[in-house]
């Protein structure tokens, strides 16, 4: 993300979670000098951000974990899709983790506070609460005051229709045209714009919610789905596992359900359920795969929903249920690792969790690492080398334009927006390191550690200190000889790749240099190069290599040879269009806009819209942007502003 928030002075930020604004919503004034208790609002101000982030803060949430842990949440909520809001209860269980009795804060965004009740699971009341004038990041702080030993506090509550973790989608944005659709998306801290709750991944929850929609249309969640519920309107889910805010996911639609193995299906419009399921078929084959390797599979079913286009991100690992964009149906299983990954968070990220968005590199790096190895399991030692090789080119080509501070994996996130600690360096760098690692212990043993890792941390939540400690235990006391903590802490905590760190590569790729090169001299034409067997990620080397500079005729002769811009696969016509845009190919603007008009995908977006500004196409990039911005995402809005606007609002 390219917005980069200040947050407000910590001090302020506590004056906030306690409720001392004059606006305020409240049901009754609460006495800003009374003592309450919260530990938050009488902390001792944190370390200056010079000195470095503690580890296990979490700066971008208000709630005071040291007085409180939710270890339940009960939602009751009620779809109203002509209000474009989420309205109903969430009935949080408690438990005290300090003396006295403190308020109780939790985290919301654009939330309107209806009611507040607490007391225990047979006997609650109406209490007081305060709402904070909301921060620009971090939502508004909900201040409560609880009865002595209340251990259950209710809270009736509406969305926003603009609440920034929810995508309301009018019939003609979906595959079908006939229905709406409605799916959520709570990473990093956007839980809170749906339900008020402590939104830090340091919190594990387990649910259970009842959720209304129009009769015609099903509701699943991130939790047990089940393919033959009733349609009646009225859905009830359970996870019984503890997740991460983050992990909370709803998405309601005209959905249908096609298994594809013991364990596993898709759900989906029918008009690409069929597609879908063809094309990752191979699901159940990599759970069992990486269930021989890693450890039992924890979570019972693994499901797949496929959103419709305006999906911002490639996947979203919502546990029992990962968030698919449909871009990825290609018709030959050439773009489903992004199955495999969101399948290894189950393990990486879902099971073992980062504790703060500083550590995020646990999660990415990690599930990054595991996709590469189930990618060779079910595909072989070819595909592995090309997924190795195409991501470290990804991680040099970002990095070569990134702030260096921006390339360490435990990332300072105390200044910004959550959201900035998505980038390629937590993904790649981070499965790079543990790749070297694999090298220097040898394959079996890293497989046993991170089997050992998955079952000593399961359901918990870790800073990265927790796992170097945790190196130092196990890896670095029984690979002294291999292993340094040295240069542990140099992938960790300094930027860039270090000197004589493992570059991954292929024969796939290498055996296409020469023709890259014959081409670019001038000793055969684009229809000389056979491309008879090339796969996707060829394809993707190819044009990823080609020069900066094309000629007019070079790129008519491309794409008369290959129809390029014409491509199917979205990879390929990414990569294609933006060699367009910086060439001024005028033949493949009409693609570009309607690829720009049709799908949501940030992974695509941001980088189109990048090259168009970067190259004197402003006006087209707002034309399109403005025609376009009523069918994406509210985070799609958000990144893509702050591109074309130079902020993420319009200036009126």
């Amino acid at each position: 993300m390219t917005q980069r928030c200040f947050l407000l002075p910590l001090i302020l930020m506590a004056a906030l979670a306690a409720g001392c604004n004059d606006a305020e919503q409240t049901t009754s004034n609460v006495d800003p000098k009374a003592d309450t208790g919260n530990t938050a609002a009488m902390a001792e101000p944190e370390p200056s951000v010079s000195a470095g982030p503690t580890p296990g803060t979490d700066y971008h949430s208000f709630a005071n974990v040291d007085a409180y842990l939710t270890r339940n949440v009960d939602l009751n909520l009620n779809v109203d899709f002509e209000r474009q809001v989420l309205e109903g209860t969430a009935t949080l269980t408690i438990e005290r983790q300090s003396g006295g009795n403190p308020a109780l804060i939790l985290d919301t965004r654009d939330l309107t506070i209806l009611e507040v009740l607490a007391g225990t699971a047979d006997k609650r009341g109406s209490v007081e609460y305060s709402l904070a004038d909301p921060h620009p990041v971090l939502g508004s702080a909900l201040t409560i005051l609880l009865p002595a030993q209340a251990n259950v506090v209710e809270i009736r509550y509406r969305t926003a229709p603009s609440a920034s973790g929810l995508q309301w989608l009018a019939p003609r944005q979906t595959a079908g045209k006939r229905h709406p659709f409605l799916f959520t998306q709570a990473q990093a801290i956007h839980a809170r714009s749906f339900v008020p709750l402590q939104d830090t991944p340091a919190v594990r929850i387990t649910y259970n919610a009842t959720v209304t929609v129009p009769p015609e249309l099903r509701a699943v969640m991130s939790a047990n789905n089940s393919p033959v519920a009733a349609p009646d309107g009225v859905y009830h889910f359970q996870m019984p596992q503890p997740i991460p805010s983050y992990l909370l996911a709803l998405a309601v639609g005209d959905l249908e359900f096609q298994a594809m193995g013991e364990r596993t299906g898709v759900f989906a419009e029918k008009e690409i359920l069929a597609a879908a399921a063809a094309e990752f078929a191979d699901t159940e084959t990599m759970l069992e795969a990486t269930e021989s390797r890693y450890g039992p599979y924890q979570w019972d079913r693994y499901d797949l929903l496929i959103l419709p286009p305006s999906f911002p991100f490639g996947g979203m690992e919502n546990p029992r249920l990962s968030f698919i964009t449909p871009t990825v149906i290609a018709g030959d299983k050439s773009l489903v690792s992004l199955i495999a990954h969101e399948l290894a968070h189950s393990w990486s990220g879902n099971l073992v969790t980062n504790a703060t968005w500083r550590d995020l590199w646990l999660n990415e790096g990690f599930t990054t690492y595991l996709t590469n190895r189930i990618m060779q399991f079910v595909y072989g030692d070819d595909r592995y080398a090309m997924e190795m090789a195409l991501g470290l080119a990804d991680l040099n080509a970002e990095m070569a334009e990134m702030d260096p501070a921006d390339q360490i994996l435990a990332l300072d996130m105390r200044d910004r927006d959550p959201d900035d600690a998505f980038s390629s360096v937590p993904y790649e760098k981070g499965s790079l390191f543990l790749f070297e690692m694999e090298n220097k212990v040898g394959r079996e043993d890293f497989d046993q550690f991170l089997r050992s890792y998955f079952d000593t941390f399961q359901f918990q939540s870790l800073t990265t200190e927790t796992f170097v400690q945790h190196l130092e235990k196990t890896l670095l006391k029984t690979h002294s000889d291999t292993l340094s903590r040295e240069r542990i802490d140099q992938w960790i905590f300094q930027p860039g790749i270090p000197a004589g760190a493992p570059a991954p590569s292929s024969n796939a790729f290498t055996n296409i240099d020469p023709l890259l090169a014959d081409w670019q001299a001038g000793a055969i034409t684009a229809a000389d190069i056979d491309t008879t067997d090339w796969t996707a990620h060829q394809w993707k080397y190819f044009l990823d290599n080609l020069p900066d500079t094309l000629s007019p005729s070079q790129l008519a002769q491309l794409d008369s040879a290959f129809k390029l811009t014409d491509s199917s696969n979205n990879e390929i016509a990414f990569s294609w269009l933006m060699i367009a845009i910086n060439n001024n190919y005028q033949p493949a603007m009409e693609r570009l806009e309607h690829f720009l008009m049709s799908i949501g995908r940030n992974k695509f977006l941001r980088p189109l819209y990048q090259a168009l500004m970067d190259n004197d196409q402003q006006a087209m990039a707002q034309r399109i942007f403005e025609a376009a911005e009523p069918g994406y995402h509210p985070l799609t809005v958000k990144r893509n502003r702050q591109i074309i606007y130079g902020s993420s609002l319009i200036e009126e």
